[in-house]
């Protein structure tokens, strides 16, 4: 008779100094597939992993642990070596150089957990009361001279199945006389071009109706600027990507929203088609 192999789950203990990237380093985490929980009590931890291994979609978790968590202080040793009876546990470190340190608190403006008045002491103490977790440590990254992005990028790098992950872009036509959208990350205005909207036989149609669709982008100012505008495209795509970015919102707006902007939209969309990067498109003011 044969015995069913139990699977194993595979465990991030994230850990390390205030400041140093923490929450970064999680977020990336979640988006290279790892269930992830912040700051959980060490009592509910074996709760916790137990719950992920009877979870077949689960086979990934990180754990982010530090001082605000007093309890994990006593018993980490004990926890880590429990787990790893049973699962792959790997514990991930960061820390940074005071000066660094405080300057990250003086610029967010939020307190050290162990005190908010001295940052200085609070650091120190810190390092003090975890020294022996940083000798436990698999890997110990030091974010002194990291940015928020570069960070991010070497840890899903490091832990993500997909190391590229398509950009997913969104497309979304509107009016600027019902308002900006306030999600869009680059917006672009193409009110400049003949609006469909004065000639009778289209202002009962939309922008993605084809003989709209053909009456704007005959317009020789249409071709100047979506030539123009897949230059930029094709510039900036791979800043966001190098950036750390899964996705992408493009604002293109006309008075209305309902002719010039949705055209042109369909028409961005054949660009990023050819790039294969997932993409939709929102007509927002469209009725």
């Amino acid at each position: 008779m044969k015995v069913k192999r139990k699977r194993r789950l595979f465990t991030i203990i994230l850990t390390g100094l205030s400041g140093s990237g923490k929450t970064v380093a999680l977020n990336a985490l979640e988006d290279s597939g790892f269930f992830c929980v912040d700051n959980l009590p060490t009592s509910l931890i074996k709760s916790f992993v137990d719950l992920c291994y009877r979870t077949p979609t689960i086979t990934k978790a990180a754990l982010g642990m530090d001082v605000r968590e007093r309890g994990f202080l006593r018993s980490f040793s004990d926890t880590v070596s429990a787990m790893k009876k049973r699962n792959g546990v790997e514990i991930i470190f960061l820390e940074a150089k005071e000066d660094v340190l405080i300057r990250r608190f003086k610029e967010t403006r939020r307190p050290h957990p162990l005190g908010h008045g001295d940052i200085k002491k609070a650091i120190h103490d810190e390092a003090k009361m975890i020294a022996g977790i940083r000798q436990l440590a698999d890997k110990i990254i030091d974010t002194s001279s990291l940015s928020p992005h570069e960070l991010r990028k070497n840890i899903i790098n490091s832990y993500s199945q997909n190391k590229v992950k398509a950009l997913a872009v969104t497309l979304l036509s509107f009016g600027y006389k019902y308002g900006i959208p306030h999600e869009a990350d680059l917006l672009f205005d193409v009110r400049f071009l003949p609006n469909p909207n004065f000639i009778e036989r289209l202002k009962p149609l939309t922008g993605t109706n084809k003989k709209v669709r053909d009456f704007v982008l005959r317009q020789s100012d249409t071709s100047v600027f979506l030539e123009r505008l897949y230059g930029l495209l094709d510039f900036l795509l791979p800043l966001y990507k190098q950036e750390g970015r899964s996705y992408l919102t493009i604002g293109i707006g006309c008075t209305g929203g309902r002719h010039r902007s949705p055209a042109i939209t369909e028409e961005v969309r054949k660009f990023f088609k050819r790039k294969r990067l997932p993409v939709s498109v929102v007509h927002r003011d469209i009725g």
